[in-house]
Order: C-alpha cells, then sequence, then structure tokens
C-alpha cells in the first residue's frame, strides 16, 4: 500500500482546524480510511491507504478530503481556468511515447513544505499510475525561466516536444553542473542510470524544446535551467506518456494540489501535428481536462449494499459531503441519482463507487450489523480443514507461517527462478495476466509460491538464521480446459534457509508431513531449473507426481542476494487428502 508523509500542521493549515490535536486527526483520517503508520524522524505522519485515492498523494489532498468530511465543503469543485497563452506543439515525437499534455499555474508561493510536497505528490503518481514512469512521466518547471517560440497560429508563446539525436542534442541535467547528451546522461548520471531503460529502445529520444534549447528528456530528467525553487512563483507543467488518459489524469491531481495552495491554473493547448502517432493526429486539445464525468445509482442498491434505509435527500446529502453532486431522478422503475464526478476523482469506475464514497460519508462506524437473510448454517469446508492441518503441522516442524500477495510479476515468477512459462516443470505455466494493473510489481497471478518465499527471504537478509519459511496459498495458470479459463489450486511451498541447509533437511521435513497424512512419498530424482542438478527430486504421493524438493540452484540465490543455501519444496495441497 502506498504511504505517503504528511506534517500535522500543514494539515491542520490547509484544512483550516488549528483545534484538532494529534490524536482527533488520527481518528478522522482513520474515517476515511486513512491508516495511521508511525511517524517520520521529522515527526511527520506516515498515512497508508488504498491506491485508488490517488488523489490523497499529498497533503493538499488529503486536506481536502478532511475538508469534506468536515462538511467545510460540499459538492464538485472544478477550478476556474484562464484562457491559454501557452501551446505545446507535437512533431516528430516517438511512437513510443507520442502522447503530452500540460497545464500552467500562476502566483504561487513555495514555501519549503510546498515544495516538498510537490516533490512528494510527484513522485508517488510516478511510482503508482505512472508505473515508474513508463506509463506517464511529469516534468514541472519554473515558468520564468522559459522562452516560448512564436505559436504556429501567431499567437501566444510555445514549446516543442519532439524527438532528438541522442548523440547531439545538449543540456545541463539536474543535479549536474555541465552539458551533457541523452546517452550521456543514461551512462553516467544517476537519475538516467535509473530510468535510462524506459527510452533504451529508441534510435531518437523524447526531448521537449524551448526558443533556448532542450530544457527536458522525458521520462528521465529534466534541465536544471528551469528547476523549481521556493523563489519560482509560476510554473509549466508537462507530462508525457504512452496514454492520454493517464497522463490528463496525473495532470488533474497536480493541479488541484497546487490550486490549493493558491495557485491560479492556466490552460495550455496541446497541438497534435497532422502525422502524428497516436489518436490525435492534427487535433488540438485543451488542457488541463477538467470535464465532470457522470455515474448512475439506483436508490435500492445503495441500499442494498449499506443495508440501510436512506431518504433521497440523505444519498444527495451524504453525496456532497463526499465531494461528489447527486441529482434525484424518479421514474417507473423507482428513484435512481445522476452523479457528478470531480475530475482529480480516477478510482469512481463504477456505481459501488460511489456507494462506497456515500457509506463512508455516512460512517461505516454507524452500521449496524445484521445476520444475513438466509436459511443455511455455516461450517467448515473440507478444504479449510485440509489446509488447517496442514499449516499446524508445518508450524509444528519449526516453519514459520506467511501470508504473500497472490499477485506478482513475471520478472519474479519466472526470470529470477530461472524459469520459463514453456518449460516442462513445477511453476511453469501460462500466466493470468492483469489486463490494467495499478502497479507494474503485480501483473499476475502466481503460477506457484516458491518466488514468494525466495522474496521473502531476500528482504530478510538483516535478520538473523535460521529461517524457515512456509506458506499454503493460491497459485493459477491458464487452462484451456476449465470453464474459466483458469486453473486454480492451493499449492504447500517450504522453504530452510541456514548455513547447512541440505536437500536430506528438507526431504526430513517432507517426510515428517507425509507421514501425518498418511500418504506413500517417493522422491525419484528430477531437474528443475530452479535447483542444482542432482540435488533435486520430484515429490510423488500416493503414486502421483505433485512437485519437487531440493537444493535451490546458485543462480537463483544470487539473483536474490541470497548468501546461505536454501533448500526447499512446493507440492499441490489436495495431494494430502
Amino acid at each position: 500500500m502506498p504511504v505517503v508523509d504528511v506534517d500535522p500542521d500543514e494539515l491542520r493549515h490547509l484544512t483550516g482546524h488549528e483545534e484538532k490535536d494529534d490524536e482527533e486527526l488520527k481518528s478522522d483520517l482513520f474515517d476515511l480510511g486513512l491508516e495511521f503508520e508511525g511517524r517520520t524522524e521529522d515527526d511527520e505522519f506516515q498515512l497508508e491507504f488504498a491506491p485508488d485515492r490517488l488523489d490523497r498523494l499529498s497533503v493538499e489532498g488529503v486536506a481536502r478530503s478532511l475538508r469534506y468530511h468536515y462538511g467545510d465543503d460540499r459538492g464538485v469543485y472544478v477550478p476556474a481556468t484562464n484562457s491559454a497563452e501557452w501551446t505545446i506543439e507535437v512533431t516528430d515525437q516517438p511512437e513510443g511515447r507520442p502522447y503530452v499534455t500540460g497545464a500552467v499555474v500562476r502566483g504561487l508561493d513555495m514555501s519549503e513544505d510546498a515544495l516538498e510536497s510537490l516533490i512528494q505528490l510527484q513522485e508517488k503518481l510516478h511510482a503508482t499510475m505512472g508505473r515508474k514512469r513508463a506509463k506517464g512521466a511529469i516534468g514541472v518547471h519554473d515558468l520564468t525561466m522559459l522562452k516560448g517560440e512564436a505559436a504556429t497560429d501567431g499567437t501566444g508563446k510555445s514549446i516543442t516536444y519532439t524527438s532528438a539525436d541522442p548523440d547531439e542534442a545538449t543540456f545541463v541535467p539536474l543535479d549536474a553542473d555541465r552539458e551533457m547528451t541523452p546517452n550521456e546522461v543514461v551512462a553516467d548520471h544517476e537519475t538516467g542510470q535509473t530510468y535510462g531503460d524506459l527510452v533504451a529502445e529508441f534510435d531518437r529520444v523524447p526531448a521537449i524544446y524551448d526558443a533556448i534549447g532542450l530544457f527536458s528528456f522525458p521520462p528521465v530528467i529534466n534541465g536544471r535551467r528551469t528547476e523549481v525553487t521556493e523563489d519560482s512563483r509560476d510554473l509549466f507543467i508537462e507530462m508525457t506518456g504512452t496514454d492520454q488518459w493517464t497522463i490528463d489524469r496525473m495532470c488533474n491531481i497536480v493541479c488541484y494540489a497546487l490550486e490549493a495552495r493558491g495557485g491560479k491554473v492556466e490552460r495550455v493547448e496541446v497541438a497534435y501535428a497532422d502525422d502524428a502517432p497516436g489518436e490525435y493526429p492534427g487535433r488540438t486539445l485543451s488542457r488541463p481536462d477538467f470535464e465532470v464525468r457522470t455515474k448512475t445509482v439506483t436508490l435500492d442498491r445503495i441500499e442494498s449494499i449499506l443495508g440501510v434505509d436512506l431518504e433521497p435527500r440523505e444519498v444527495v446529502d451524504y453525496a456532497e459531503r463526499a465531494g461528489l453532486d447527486a441529482t434525484e431522478i424518479r421514474s417507473e422503475d423507482g428513484v435512481s441519482f445522476e452523479v457528478e464526478v470531480p475530475p482529480y476523482r480516477v478510482d469512481v469506475i463504477h456505481p459501488l463507487d460511489i456507494i462506497d464514497d456515500i457509506g463512508r460519508a455516512l460512517g461505516f462506524n454507524s452500521l449496524e450489523p445484521t445476520y444475513p437473510d438466509v436459511s443455511t448454517v455455516g461450517g467448515r469446508h473440507e478444504r479449510s480443514r485440509l489446509e488447517d492441518a496442514a499449516r499446524d503441522t508445518l508450524v509444528g516442524l519449526g516453519f514459520e507461517d506467511l501470508l504473500n500477495f497472490h499477485m506478482t510479476n513475471e520478472a519474479e515468477n519466472f526470470g529470477r527462478m530461472n524459469v520459463s512459462p514453456d518449460d516442462d516443470c513445477l511453476g511453469a505455466a501460462d500466466p493470468v495476466t492483469i489486463q490494467e494493473p495499478y502497479s507494474e510489481d503485480y501483473t499476475i497471478l502466481r503460477t506457484w509460491a516458491l518466488p514468494s518465499l525466495l522474496m521473502v527471504l531476500e528482504n530478510n537478509t538483516h535478520r538473523r538464521y535460521p529461517q524457515d519459511l512456509a506458506e499454503i496459498g493460491l497459485a493459477a495458470g491458464l487452462d484451456d480446459s476449465q470453464n474459466t479459463g483458469v486453473a486454480e489450486h492451493r499449492t504447500v511451498a517450504g522453504a530452510l534457509a541456514r548455513t547447512d541447509a541440505s536437500y536430506e533437511d528438507a526431504k526430513a521435513r517432507l517426510q515428517a508431513i507425509a507421514e501425518a497424512f498418511g500418504t506413500d512419498l517417493r522422491t525419484p530424482p528430477t531437474t528443475h531449473p530452479s535447483f542444482i542438478d542432482g540435488r533435486a527430486a520430484e515429490i510423488v504421493l500416493d503414486g502421483d507426481s505433485v512437485g519437487v524438493v531440493g537444493e535451490i540452484h546458485p543462480k537463483v540465490l544470487v539473483d536474490h542476494d541470497l548468501e546461505l543455501p536454501v533448500a526447499a519444496f512446493e507440492f499441490r495441497l489436495d495431494a494430502l487428502e
């Protein structure tokens, strides 16, 4: 979950509630779904929240939510915008990164707190919605340091989003004191080394020019000439990416945060060339895109989901307290509401999101629990009994029980385990892929559990050994023979990390598990890319091949920064039935 550092004094100032003490703020934040995780060295709150509410990645966004919660603000708010003076002219941009958006914000008082908040918001948006800058990257510049060309239409000023030769274009990047080419930035600059892979496949790299020259090398780094400081008052915001919708929504969130600091938002025209790649050749877009969206939800569904009876006027009131606007609509089918959604709410995609907001405004803690109106009596599923018994056995053998995420990514599930989806071995399967993942860290459902255990060991190298870890959890893969197209199963995995870890140690624990469940265990030799040849065996329970046991291959250990040997096993839970 994302964690945001928030200064409680700033929060009190921005909400206008100086009387609130820290404990009251924590309680109010919890009502909004923001959990207090501790304090930083500077005594700031560390707040954890669901990754869908990206508008709360800054103290300004959190303060806005609190003002609605307190009833100080109501309904949809859309900032007024001045007419466009600047144009981003788009020509010859890289096909792999064809889209750009922007805005101008004037009249800011960039205090140290405001600047730190802007930097944090930029970093958090990069890490979440921007997919570590791969899908969207933000550049914020001091407007007074830009010199615009005359716009093509003869009015206003312009900058140009285009492509550049990575060996010829030069500029002074942030945190540097000399001119560098884009290739030199990627090779020698710390930030360039971190994000250089994003432009590695481009023959010509993304570049943004003004009348003076190159001032931004997106998505890698901005130029030093336009660096934002506490003395900056007017800002130019540009964002480039692979998807116009994503960068437009990122731009909205930044503009709302800066407007909360007293800035005045000014529109920017984005003029795409006639031969521009992507969806908008020959079109001129006016940005930021502060369009208000609408969703429809029925009163019956609101009452059914929340379990309370509400008057239509109450729904309208709760919607306004959630920062929405609701209009009652009566028809033969009953009462429904047309709900307006503000531009910064990128998370509202379904009527249930509206109902969740209404429920929070009502107060989930005020809802009375009720028994379901069903005539059946619940009981433990046999699979659940088996899982608990297996877990008890593992704990009895000295394993620490884990609960890991079922979602991962292909690099962790396959690459770092030395496995390919096309291999004929445990863990090799066509994975279930998430079409629109929020983060590149979680793009597939895992096909086996051992990678999760190795990741835990990697994150715990600072802790004392031995570390004996085990997990019983979900694994899945594509399977056309299933009605859903996906085959799911529960899997049992264990790992022993210690100076003397060996195949014999892992097999001994495996033998104890088999005996506890009255199953016959055989371990004929086998090969597996994740294990050392000659130190791995097939797990055969009651005649069925169900898994693998052995010593983890040195290459896998090195990829996970592990310096001790690891012995491990994994098999299907249903083999113990």
